[in-house]
């Protein structure tokens, strides 16, 4: 990320920017949600995120797709954009400004 960073670096427009790091945190929401194949690894991975039972309950059962999840509000509420930071991902546009 950070290469590619430096590679856009020229770029003095911060929307696209923005854009392509909600992307990529929504691209690996849906990874992350992929890799909870089962209803109950859904709901026990969202209650130790930090939601409540039934609104992790509900999320776990909904049948909508992987993709539709990882834009739904109990994703970005379990997995916020600090969590990814503190997992180590390097946000784009922040790493643009630094340059």
């Amino acid at each position: 990320m950070r290469g590619w960073a430096n590679y856009v670096s020229l770029v003095d427009v911060e929307r696209p920017l923005e854009a392509l790091d909600g992307w990529i945190r929504r691209r690996l929401r849906c990874v992350i949600w992929r890799q909870w194949k089962r209803p109950w690894t859904r709901r026990r991975k969202l209650l130790a995120l930090g939601l409540d039972d039934p609104r992790a309950w509900k999320s776990a059962g909904n049948g909508r797709g992987a993709w539709w999840n990882a834009g739904a509000s109990h994703m970005n509420q379990a997995l916020p954009r600090k969590w990814f930071e503190q997992q180590g991902l390097v946000s784009v546009l922040d790493t643009v400004k630094r340059a």
